[in-house]
Formats: C-alpha cells, sequence, structure tokens
C-alpha cells in the first residue's frame, strides 16, 4: 500500500480558501481462487487517522468503496487501485503538522505558513492574507534612502529616512548594472571619482533571514553626463599577442569598465619614431561590443573579452577603442613588452649582486678593525676585572658549620667577581706560622696599597664579643689605650709588648684572635676619622645579627661602617667594593650604621 499527502487550498466559488490535504492511496488488490481482498483493508472500506498536534488526539475516518469484479482480468493474480480523500477540518490550519496514519503506513506534512502562502498568488483569496498585509506593511517596510552629491568634499552621502524605525539593523549593498552582484558596504559615503551612472544601492533590515525586503535605487542615471566622465576614465584594455591552431597570429584583449559601454574596439600599428603616440587603424578588424558578453570580474567591474585573428606577424600591434559620447578616442593599449620587463629584472639582479659584492668587501676589510677593537676591549676588559684589589674577608667568632658555609660561599663569588680574595678561614696555616696579629697586619698592608676594604661578618656571636670587648676597653682604661698603640706600632713595624700581645690573644679563644685583632684596629681607625674607609660589615640574612640578650643597638665600635645585608643587597656591596672608598659618599648601596 502507497500513501502520499499533499496540502492543498479547498476555496468555495474561488474566494475563502482553507487549509486542507489531499490524501492518495495505492491498494494492492489479489486474486486467489476467485476471492478478492484488499491488504490491510476490510472487504469494503479503509481507516484513515489523522493526528494534530494541537488537539492531543487521533482522528479517524472511514473510506468505503466497492470492487467491481468484472473490471478484474481473470488471468491477473493481483491488480492496483487508487483512492484519493480530500481532508477538511477546521483544526487544519496554516503552519500545522500533520501526521496521517492508514494500517502500517504514516505519513508526516507541514503546512505552509501564512506569509509562504500570502507571498503568492493566493493572496486575494486567503482570508488571513487581510489582516497580513496589513501587519506586513508595519513590521516588513523596507527603509527608504536617498542620495545627496557634496561638491565641496567630492563625494555621495546617503541618507536614511530616520522616520523608518525598526528594530533590526541597517544593512546596505554597492553593485554596478541591475544584474550585478551587490557587495557589502560599511560607509554611507561613496567617493564622487568613483560614482557611475550604472551605480545601484540596495538598503534593508536585517532580519537574518531571507524574509528583509530591500530598498533598490539606482540614483545616478539621470546624472549620466556628469558622471560618465568616470567611466570613461577607468576604461582599460589588456593586450596580448599569441597564435592561434592553425599556426595564424592572433591578439587577444579584454575591456574592462564600471559599466557596460557601447564601443567599437579595432587593432592599429604603432608608428615609430617621432610620432610613436599615433597609432594606424588596421582595415577590416573593427569590431562592435556585444551586450550578451559582458562578465563581472572580482572588483565589481565588467569585463568584455575579444581576439583579431590572422594579423600580421612582425608589426607593432595596439587595441584602440572609441566610446559612444565621447568625442575621442581611447588608447592606444599595446602588450606588454616581454624582453623590456626580462631587462628590467635582469638590471634588478645585477643590481643586487653588486651590492652583495660592496657589502662583502666592506666586511672584508672591517673584519681587521672588528677584531683588533674586540681584543682591545677584551684585554681591557680583563684587566679591569684583575685589577679589582685585594679583599680581606673576616669570619666572626666561634663560627659554626652554617656561617662557615656562608662566608666561604661569599669569598667565593667575589672572585668570580675578578677580586683577589684573603679569608681568615682559608688561611688557618698561614695564621698558626704567624700568628694572628701578623697574620692581619700583611693583609692590611696590601689592602692599604689597593685601596679596597676588609669585610667583616656580623653574628650574634660577633655582635656579644664586641660588646665584650668594648666593655674590657672601658673598664681597663689605659690597657686598652696600650692594645690600640700596641697595634699601631705593629703596623708601623715594631714589635708589640709582651703585656698587650698577651691581653689582645689571651682574651678568647685561638679562632677569634683575628676578629679580636680587627676590633683593636677598627678602634683606631676610629680615632683618625677613617674607619669607612676600610672596613665594612655584611650580614646574613638566614642568621640574626642581634643577641636577643642585647637591649641596645649596635656596637659603638661598629657605627658609622657601611653595612650590607646578604643577599638582598649583592648588588649594592659589589657596586661599593668596585667603586672602592670615596670619602663621605662610600656605602652607596648599604647604610652606615
Amino acid at each position: 500500500m502507497g500513501l502520499k499527502v499533499q496540502p492543498v487550498l479547498c476555496c468555495r466559488q474561488g474566494t475563502a480558501c482553507r487549509p486542507c490535504l489531499h490524501i492518495h492511496l495505492d491498494i494492492q488488490l489479489r486474486n486467489h481462487q476467485t476471492a478478492y481482498w484488499v491488504l490491510c483493508v476490510s472487504a469494503s472500506y479503509v481507516n484513515v487517522c489523522y493526528n494534530v498536534p494541537e488537539l492531543e488526539i487521533d482522528i479517524c475516518k472511514i473510506l468505503e468503496f466497492t470492487v467491481i469484479l468484472a473490471a478484474l482480468d481473470g488471468q491477473a493474480t493481483s491488480k492496483q487501485a487508487w483512492l484519493s480523500l480530500l481532508l477538511k477540518d477546521n483544526a487544519v490550519s496554516f503552519n500545522s503538522q500533520v501526521t496521517v496514519y492508514v494500517c502500517s503506513n504514516h505519513s508526516k506534512v507541514v503546512l505552509p505558513s501564512v506569509d509562504e502562502v500570502c507571498s503568492s498568488a493566493a493572496q486575494g483569496v486567503v482570508e488571513e492574507c487581510d489582516g497580513h498585509s496589513l501587519r506586513r506593511m508595519l513590521t516588513c517596510s523596507v527603509p527608504s534612502f536617498s542620495t545627496l552629491i557634496d561638491q565641496e568634499s567630492h563625494e555621495v552621502r546617503l541618507q536614511v529616512n530616520t522616520a523608518d524605525d525598526s528594530p533590526y539593523p541597517l544593512e546596505m549593498c554597492l553593485q554596478h548594472e541591475d544584474n550585478g552582484v551587490c557587495r557589502t558596504c560599511k560607509e554611507s559615503t561613496v567617493p564622487l571619482h568613483s560614482v557611475t551612472p550604472c551605480m545601484c544601492f540596495q538598503v534593508w533590515w536585517n532580519k537574518g533571514d531571507e524574509r528583509s525586503h530591500r530598498s533598490i535605487s539606482c540614483p545616478f542615471r539621470n546624472h549620466s553626463e556628469l558622471l560618465q566622465r568616470n567611466v570613461w576614465e577607468n576604461v582599460s584594455v589588456s593586450v596580448v599577442q599569441g597564435q592561434m591552431n592553425n599556426g595564424g597570429a592572433m591578439l587577444s584583449w579584454n575591456l574592462t569598465a564600471p559599466c557596460r559601454v557601447e564601443a567599437e574596439v579595432w587593432p592599429c600599428q604603432k608608428e615609430k619614431g617621432l610620432d610613436m603616440d599615433r597609432c594606424t587603424e588596421l582595415v577590416a578588424f573593427r569590431q562592435r561590443l556585444s551586450d550578451d558578453i559582458w562578465r563581472e570580474n572580482s572588483r565589481g567591474h565588467w569585463l568584455m573579452p575579444g581576439v583579431f585573428e590572422d594579423v600580421v606577424l612582425g608589426l607593432d600591434l595596439c587595441v584602440m577603442v572609441k566610446v559612444n559620447g565621447k568625442n575621442s578616442e581611447l588608447g592606444p593599449f599595446c602588450p606588454i613588452d616581454s624582453s623590456w620587463w626580462h631587462w628590467r629584472w635582469s638590471l634588478l639582479v645585477l643590481l643586487s649582486l653588486m651590492l652583495a659584492v660592496l657589502a662583502a668587501i666592506c666586511l672584508y676589510f672591517l673584519h681587521g678593525k672588528l677584531k683588533r677593537w674586540a681584543w682591545e676591549w677584551y684585554q681591557e676588559e680583563c684587566g679591569r676585572l684583575a685589577n679589582r684589589g685585594h679583599i680581606v674577608l673576616l669570619s666572626p667568632p666561634n663560627v659554626d658549620g652554617s656561617v662557615s658555609e656562608l662566608v666561604c660561599e661569599l669569598g667565593s663569588s667575589l672572585c668570580a667577581q675578578g677580586f683577589s680574595v684573603s679569608v681568615d678561614l682559608w688561611s688557618r696555616a698561614e695564621l698558626c706560622s704567624l700568628g694572628a696579629l701578623p697574620w692581619l697586619h700583611s693583609q692590611l698592608q696590601h689592602l692599604d696599597s689597593q685601596g679596597v676594604r676588609a669585610i667583616l661578618v656580623l653574628t650574634q656571636a660577633a655582635w656579644e664579643r664586641t660588646e665584650d670587648w668594648v666593655r674590657q676597653w672601658d673598664q681597663q682604661g689605659q690597657q686598652g689605650k696600650n692594645i690600640v698603640q700596641g697595634v699601631e706600632k705593629e703596623e708601623g713595624g715594631e714589635e708589640v709588648e709582651g703585656e698587650d700581645k698577651g691581653l689582645l690573644q689571651g682574651l678568647y679563644s685561638p679562632y677569634a684572635d683575628v676578629f679580636s685583632a680587627a676590633l683593636s684596629c677598627i678602634k683606631a681607625d676610629h680615632k683618625l676619622g677613617c674607619a669607612g674607609e676600610r672596613f665594612l660589615l655584611v650580614h646574613f640574612e638566614a642568621h640574626s645579627a642581634k643577641p636577643p640578650s642585647s637591649e641596645r643597638g649596635l656596637p659603638e665600635l661598629f657605627q658609622g661602617l657601611p653595612m650590607f645585608h646578604l643577599p638582598s643587597q649583592s648588588q649594592g656591596l659589589l657596586a661599593e667594593l668596585a667603586m672602592g672608598p670615596t670619602g663621605p659618599e662610600a656605602g652607596i648601596g648599604g647604610h652606615r650604621v
């Protein structure tokens, strides 16, 4: 059994049309021992049901029929019959979805919408189209616009009527000729030199579908004389010489213009000598442009192809154009001279090679000078790094393992920066053989000749040792003076008295002797006012410098010395050591304490 369902209009005397369904059934009748029956159909009727989603129920119709046995051929085993049903129901309306069931077959159909019906020839006979036309006028109106030629600014302005209010965005496009491709334009102005008589505009409200009705206008056709010059000035012809299949010569050309033009085209022979602008026409080759060959290119201009066959070889051939309405002729348009282009590219390659050779020669002569400059800079840099001077790095008394590692790392870093570094932790053998005070004296003499500093590492142990040393200085009085005088004599080359030397070295363990000797030197330099020029302090931020039991600030002996916190002020320390002591400005990058 076959089932076909098609929506149709059911009209009464050509008016008051309503949507209906035309149901077509194909039934197979079979003959078996003179007994006839219909597949899935009772002997004399068929049950047709349909469903409309709005009703949420199935509606069934019984279609009765009679089989005429005499009409059947006794030789045939089966016969084909068809039944037709025109379904009229108020539940079936425009844009409804209806499903029809017959036995095991079903068919689903969607009726056309009011917009589709009213836009066709049935608009005058469908009742819904009367109210729809009014709504369409209110909601589907097209925007109106006008054009204004502004001679002062040399442009054309598109002015859309502000009274045409719509919730949809406004779209515009521009085309040349009525059948040209309309290309979207974002600007509402067009330069006057590109406006032509065949230019048209389309304006519409963009509703996101094909129901957007457009307003189309070609406003410059009445200004053809004013704007025709823009067409003439943009006419161009490309010409190529070629060969036909039969071996004859031909001259093919493509004429391009903003608008389709009525014109004649002919080949000509260009004169040689002084009168090179003159081109003599070849007789019997003139062609008139046909209207049915024009095609639009990607720029929106119109192109007309053509060819002149069996032209004479060896002539300097060009093409002339005579456009209707223009008094003078356009051209000549000549083929591109391939030899000239070849010469031009050859000249460009030659100049490139000459520049490359010249650059190579310059590099060759500059190579020696650049190499000498690089060597001199290298020697100067190496000398600068080598002459950065000597630094004495003194560790605090009672150094523990973690502080000892930091002191050694600091000494290695200073060596990597080009300084000559002496660390008391690295000079234990010399300290045992010479003693703390002579070793320190020899290092300070070397430091004075280089003008660099001695660095003391400040820890809690160094802080406490300095406070004890100062306290003993204040308590012993004259003995303290003897200590300082002993250090000064040692620096002057005289031997320190045994009593004073015993006081320096016997107060603490032997590992603290160098630190105590340094304190004596700082005290002596304080009296001379130059302690900050020879000594500076560093503090490792990983270890606290001030003891918890100390309620006062930095010991008086360290006040006035530049101090750097490592590693946050590492760059400042390097800058201070590189510049050396500069009097009152020393200590830049750290701070005086």
